[in-house]
């Protein structure tokens, strides 16, 4: 077949290539494969509160944010009923027989 030197050859290519694409995808890392901007910066992020007086105000922030989002859906909904048109005719009675609701 091909003897020792087609030995050493094949061995040093089994060792080597791996140590090759290491080397390869390994180095440089930071200029290759970066996103830049892909992280938010410290000052984008959320800051959690550790002293309770900060706890006290982002828990008073929160509560008047729901509330606010309370109110505004409370104003929608009225807001939708009052122009809510009832489809019935308004009349009292049945659409089909002609007689009063329940006395048919």
């Amino acid at each position: 077949m091909g003897g020792p030197n087609l030995e050493i050859f094949k061995f040093g290519m089994y060792i080597m290539f791996p140590i090759g694409v290491m080397y390869y995808f390994g180095t440089n890392l930071d200029n290759r494969f970066a996103v830049p901007d892909f992280w938010p910066k410290a000052e984008q992020s959320h800051k959690i509160p550790y002293e309770k007086d900060e706890i006290r105000e982002e828990l008073q922030r929160l509560r008047a944010q729901r509330l606010a989002r309370r109110s505004r859906r409370l104003e929608e909904e009225q807001g939708g009923q009052s122009q809510h048109v009832p489809t019935g005719g308004g009349d009292g009675r049945d659409g089909q027989s002609g007689a009063p609701r329940g006395e048919s």
